[in-house]
């Protein structure tokens, strides 16, 4: 496949500013109803859009400086997850809100003693009549304490094996018997929450799939969530790319150091390997296949990746890299030369820490790799 983009003129070009010039401000809303939001999605969520097209609207917005709405476990976990196995009435309920961020999500799957080892998560929900009451405890649950949904594994099944039994459920986060707690992290964020589920009634149509089939539906969403976890920022697909780091150091009048002249080549690169491969897992979905491996090889190297941009820009900003709010060069003006704020580099440095942990460690990515993709056999049991 051709990654060019095309040119200015081309049709889809044409039709997607003539549109943005009828909405030159478009809400959450709006955007969504356009398909805009996720445009590979199907329509009427998406436009059906390919690889191609999916970067000329990415560009075209960008372009007209046109923000898409933020709700990352609800657009890049949740809505694949049922486009794949909701009902019909679920996707109309959820789709459009989510999209439109109107409802923000968060995801009630790692446990104090099941987070890598995922399989073995112990909170239960029991069906009673026409409700599911569930009980247990989640743990790292990022903005569960904004989130109107979360989707939420829990054992239905309990004598079953391991991998099987485990429903998938969409749960409101403001049910009776429902408690966040907040966990701060060392940036000083209030991102990750503990969740307490005290006899929680959900009622049936929260279930998404078959009964006791949770577990492949949770394959999918963490091969989306690694799809989404590996997009173009260094953290996360949020935040500064290598590319803008190459930026910044131009802006400043270059280096003529020739290791960190290799080091910022090297990570250049590795920043256009990972376009490329995310691109793949792009085409991946839209040919009607699940996120595989590919998605766990992009994620292993993403979260290297983000660790070593974010490191080479606290070692450019020398002893002035340990304060807050400072960027990875100085120009000797005040600025940073860099189109970032400063505070978000030194807040990169420090979060960064958590990209090989979250999402699946950077041994389970490994793990998955060589047993999927390898054909490695798997671990000896201990």
């Amino acid at each position: 496949m051709d990654f060019a983009l095309p040119p200015d003129d081309d049709p889809r070009r044409i039709e997607l500013r003539a549109w943005i010039e009828e909405h030159p401000r478009p809400s959450g809303r709006t955007l969504a109803e356009a398909g805009l939001v996720a445009p590979h999605w199907p329509v009427p969520w998406g436009i059906g859009a390919d690889p191609t097209h999916q970067l000329i609207v990415d560009d075209e917005l960008k372009r007209a400086g046109v923000q898409r709405p933020s709700n990352t476990i609800g657009i890049g976990w949740a809505g694949p997850t049922i486009l794949v196995a909701g009902t019909q009435e679920q996707k109309d309920r959820y789709l459009v809100p989510l999209l439109a961020a109107e409802e923000i999500w968060c995801q009630l799957f790692s446990e104090p003693g099941a987070g890598s080892d995922l399989a073995s998560l112990t909170t239960r929900a029991e069906l009673d009549g026409d409700e599911w009451v569930v009980q247990g405890q989640k743990v790292w649950t990022s903005y569960a304490h904004t989130a109107a949904f979360g989707i939420l594994l829990a054992r239905t099944e309990p004598d079953a094996p391991m991998h099987q039994g485990i429903s998938y459920f969409i749960c409101p986060m403001d049910a009776p018997g429902i408690t966040v707690r907040p966990l701060i992290d060392m940036t000083g964020a209030h991102t990750f929450n503990e969740v307490f589920l005290d006899e929680v009634r959900l009622p049936a149509d929260a279930l998404v799939g078959e009964r006791g089939r949770g577990w492949t539906l949770a394959k999918v969403t963490l091969g989306n969530e690694r799809v989404s976890l590996s997009g173009s920022g260094a953290l996360w697909g949020m935040g500064p790319t290598a590319s803008d780091l190459v930026d910044a150091v131009r802006g400043a009048g270059g280096t003529t150091d020739p290791r960190v002249r290799q080091q910022l080549a090297r990570l250049w690169i590795d920043g256009e390997i990972l376009r490329l491969l995310r691109l793949r897992t792009v085409s991946a979905a839209l040919a009607g296949m699940e996120p595989g491996p590919e998605a766990s090889v992009r994620k292993a190297l993403a979260d290297e990746h983000g660790k070593q941009v974010m490191a080479l820009a606290r070692d450019l900003a020398g002893a002035r890299g340990m304060l807050a709010g400072t960027g990875p060069v100085d120009r000797g003006d005040g600025g940073s030369g860099s189109p970032w704020p400063d505070a978000m580099w030194s807040y990169g440095f420090l979060f960064s820490a958590a990209l090989t942990i979250g999402g699946g460690t950077s041994e389970v990515q490994r793990n998955i790799i060589a047993e999927r993709t390898l054909g490695l056999p798997h671990d000896p049991s201990a």
